[in-house]
């Protein structure tokens, strides 16, 4: 890997995922809302953010989203159900890492191997689902896999070693889960970064459209 992208490079993951890559030689550049005002929920923002970028990059990674959104918390039942927070979870989890997609398939090779890859979470798994609750972001994540999935399909067309994923971190110890980790084991960022690195060096074209965990393994829709 010679050249990456980070998009939502401020936060746990995403940082992590610069610092591992950067210590290895890989040129990267990261993109987000704090540092460089890209809104991945405004399609002009991401449009205008990645239309100023040249070249070719192995590896596009999207670490955006939030399980709190204008301090709504996620829900416990349907009474708690909000139609704003829910719009805001579409908004930022599923509909902004495709706007990603959309406009950084230029920046993607046809003709060599590269990965797109965007942080989704094994809540998201519908099949998994044995708790309930969580509505907007259960629902968000499942949407992402569902946009992603079919995206991988039409480039599978148009850039044939490409591999479109979706990945599942594990339990990370950032501020994103501090409220919510309980007694749950975390990693560390910088091991969560590890992880997810290993496995995107070893993606091919015939992993495109999968929805995979940190160790590389298939996680149910």
């Amino acid at each position: 890997m010679k050249r990456a992208l980070i998009i939502g490079s401020s936060g746990g993951i995403g940082s992590a995922m610069q610092a591992v890559l950067q210590a290895r030689d890989v040129d990267v550049i990261g993109l987000s809302r704090s540092g460089d005002g890209l809104d991945v929920t405004s399609e002009a923002s991401v449009k205008a953010h990645l239309r100023a970028l040249d070249g070719a990059f192995d590896l596009i990674f999207v670490a955006t989203g939030a399980l709190e959104i204008s301090g709504a918390q996620p829900e416990k039942s349907l009474n708690t159900l909000n139609w704003q927070a829910l719009m805001d979870q579409y908004a930022l989890n599923a509909i902004g890492p495709m706007l990603v997609l959309k406009h950084a398939v230029r920046l993607l090779p046809k003709d060599c191997p590269a990965v797109f890859a965007a942080l989704s979470a094994r809540v998201g798994s519908i099949g998994d689902n044995r708790l309930g609750g969580w509505y907007g972001y259960r629902a968000s994540k499942a949407a992402l896999n569902q946009l992603i999935h079919g995206a991988a399909i039409e480039l599978a067309r148009s850039h044939r070693e490409l591999a479109c994923v979706c990945m599942h971190p594990g339990t990370v110890a950032t501020d994103f889960t501090a409220k919510y980790l309980g007694r749950h084991p975390a990693v560390t960022r910088d091991h969560a970064a590890e992880r997810l690195i290993k496995v995107i060096e070893g993606l091919g074209a015939a992993d495109t459209g999968r929805f995979i965990d940190y160790a590389g393994q298939d996680i149910p829709w």
